[in-house]
């Protein structure tokens, strides 16, 4: 699996809050979720998001609320995988509940600004800055987190085991 997009960039502690503002936790819509992610950090995201992007960010990326809705609007609105420093441990396993692909990568969110093209090979954990032309050995997913990704998260790979 590999994802290919522009960065937007943000820094630390991106919490919850930012990525899904809880006044619009009001729909269980993805479409209408994703039609405000990132509003109060990056009020033009989602007009200039395409499928595929990527986020990079800094340290401690989706603190904040245990919400699922977090991932859900990102992986929704287009955002194809996000590399940051580091996560809040929640938002870790809420987007590889939802198949929202994340990779650890400190010297990736350093390497990395917005506007950037990057591709990201998640077999291997290596992303490639193509605008850049340099590269950054990630932690590659495990295969069984591969499989729950590529289902589109746990419930659909679950239902496939059925």
């Amino acid at each position: 699996m590999k994802a290919l997009g522009k960065v937007f960039k943000y820094g630390d502690n991106v919490d919850t809050d930012v990525i899904i503002p809880a006044r619009y936790l009001n729909s269980f819509d993805p479409q209408e979720l994703a039609s405000h992610a990132m509003v109060d950090i990056d009020p033009e995201f989602v007009k200039k998001v395409q499928p595929g992007d990527l986020i990079v960010a800094n340290k401690n990326f989706g603190c904040g609320s245990s919400r699922e809705h977090a991932p859900l609007c990102l992986k929704t609105a287009g955002v194809s995988c996000v590399i940051a420093e580091t996560f809040a441990r929640i938002f870790y396993r809420n987007a590889i509940n939802i198949g929202l692909p994340i990779i650890e990568c400190p010297e990736a969110a350093r390497g990395i600004e917005a506007g950037d093209e990057v591709e990201v090979d998640f077999d291997s954990g290596m992303i490639y800055n193509k605008t850049k032309g340099t590269q950054f050995k990630g932690q590659a997913f495990p295969e069984f987190m591969q499989k729950i990704i590529a289902a589109g998260g746990l419930v659909n790979y679950t239902n496939s085991k059925k």
